[in-house]
C-alpha cells in the first residue's frame, strides 16, 4: 500500500472561489453579460465614428473588417441578454454618442490616432474578457469559449492599430492612458448599472 493519497480534482465552478461580499454565481455572470454588451455596443460606434471620417480613404477597408467583427460580438451578447434575461445597462444612450464621438475625434486627428485609440480600447478589453473567462468555470463552458475567442479578435484588433503606427500618434502615451482610463471606467460603471 502506497502512503501517497490521490488527490480528487473536479471541475471549477464559476464562483467556486468567490470571497464574502463578492456577488453570487448567477450574478456574477449576469454581470460579465452586461458589461461585454455594453463594451460591444460603444466599439461598434467608435468604429462607426471612425469610419464617418476616414470611410473613403485605404484604410476604411481595415476599420470596416474590425467593425464587423465587433458587430458579431455584438450579436452575439445581444442574443445573451435576451435568453437569459439580462437587465441591459442604463448607459447604453451615454456609450451611444460617446462612442461615436471618441471614434470620430480620434479619427479627425488622423490614421494613426485612430489607430492609437483602437490599441487602447482594445488592450483593456483584452485583458478585461481575460479576467472574465478566468472567473467562469465549467457550468459556463461555453460562454467561456466564446469570451476567449472574442478576445483573440480584440487582440488582432490591438495588433492591427500597431501595425497601422499607432504608436507614432503624437503624445501617444498620454493619449493611450486617457483613452485606457475611460475604458476602465465605462467598463466598472457598466457592470453596475
Amino acid at each position: 500500500m502506497s502512503d501517497e493519497h490521490e488527490q480528487i480534482t473536479h471541475p471549477k465552478v464559476t464562483g467556486e472561489d468567490r470571497l464574502p461580499g463578492d456577488p453570487d454565481p448567477k450574478t456574477l455572470v449576469e454581470r460579465m453579460i452586461r458589461v461585454d454588451h455594453a463594451g460591444e455596443f460603444g466599439a461598434a460606434r467608435i468604429y462607426e465614428g471612425q469610419l464617418a471620417v476616414l470611410g473613403r480613404r485605404p484604410v476604411g477597408d481595415t476599420i470596416r473588417h474590425m467593425a464587423a467583427q465587433e458587430q458579431k460580438h455584438l450579436d452575439a451578447f445581444d442574443k445573451l441578454i435576451a435568453e437569459r434575461r439580462v437587465r441591459p445597462t442604463v448607459l447604453s444612450p451615454v456609450w451611444n454618442a460617446a462612442g461615436f464621438a471618441l471614434g470620430a475625434a480620434t479619427a479627425a486627428m488622423g490614421e494613426r490616432a485612430a489607430m492609437a485609440c483602437t490599441v487602447a480600447v482594445e488592450e483593456v478589453i483584452a485583458d478585461h474578457y481575460a479576467d472574465q473567462a478566468a472567473k467562469l468555470g465549467e457550468d459556463e463552458a461555453e460562454l467561456r469559449g466564446m469570451i476567449e475567442e472574442f478576445r483573440a479578435e480584440e487582440i488582432e484588433h490591438k495588433d492591427t492599430g500597431l501595425e497601422h503606427e499607432a504608436e507614432l500618434t503624437p503624445g501617444y502615451r498620454l493619449f493611450s492612458e486617457v483613452i485606457k482610463a475611460g475604458s476602465r471606467a465605462a467598463i466598472w460603471l457598466s457592470t453596475r448599472y
